[in-house]
């Protein structure tokens, strides 16, 4: 049977998607993931729910310890990632409140520590990422969205920034003329994780805005991103309860 690891992303840590919910605190050789480990049942699979930033959303992108996150959910055994996360739109056709599953990641990280293989002391970790979300774990999420009626994204590309800024409107048209389809500042860290760790992840990125390319929009703020992202967070937990079943 599979143990499904999730890690949500704003308000998408509720235990409330458990059947009789437990909370354990972990400890690891990186240090203390971002919060308690909330373990239960959906549908008799076992589900582990981490909350990314906190649970009172206290760490920063680049204070996330991914390494601590990841690390903990292997610790438990969990057989696949499934990861939520908000994200400004780089294309029109994206719009406020789509979900992409997307397939490729840019890193413009900078300060983060992004590995597990800090010396090659005992011998050499290149983990290959040319394909670094599940393709499986990818197609049940979009079949199930798509049989939702749920506008859905099947492929893009997600640009990974360090923040907590958000970009200038130069940065947006690159990372347009690089290829990019969304963007956020959390995703490309624990997906190279969870390769170099060897558990199949894929992410649900919910478009919130539109970054700051769009000459017509006005530049995204915080507030408005939540805004979006609650009205529908209900759909992103439907999503899950919909697909964790499926997964084998």
């Amino acid at each position: 049977m599979p143990k499904i690891g999730i890690i949500g992303g704003s308000g998408l840590d509720d235990p409330r998607l458990l059947e009789n919910p437990r909370e354990i605190e972990a400890e690891t050789a990186f240090g203390s993931p971002s919060s308690p480990l909330t373990l239960g049942k959906l549908e008799q699979v076992e589900v582990i729910i981490l909350a990314r930033h906190g649970r009172r959303h206290q760490f920063s992108p680049t204070q996330v310890n991914y390494r601590a996150n990841i690390q903990a959910l292997k610790d438990q055994g969990v057989s696949h990632i499934l990861a939520t996360s908000a994200c400004g739109s780089l294309r029109s056709r994206i719009g406020r409140g789509d979900f992409v599953i997307v397939d490729q990641f840019i890193d413009f990280t900078k300060h983060r520590q992004a590995t597990f293989f800090d010396s090659f002391e005992n011998g050499a970790g290149h983990t290959a990422m040319a394909e670094p979300f599940n393709a499986d774990l990818r197609k049940v999420l979009f079949d199930t969205a798509d049989k939702l009626e749920y506008r859905v994204h099947n492929g893009g590309t997600l640009v990974t920034i360090e923040g907590p800024r958000f970009s200038t409107k130069a940065e947006s048209h690159m990372f347009r003329t690089l290829g990019g389809d969304v963007i956020n500042m959390s995703v490309a860290t624990e997906a190279a994780l969870a390769n170099e760790a060897a558990i199949p992840y894929a992410v649900v990125a919910m478009s919130t805005d539109y970054d700051c390319w769009k000459e017509d929009e006005a530049p995204v703020t915080w507030e408005e991103i939540l805004a979006v992202f609650n009205e529908n967070a209900s759909k992103v937990k439907n999503l899950l309860i919909n697909v964790i079943p499926k997964i084998k």
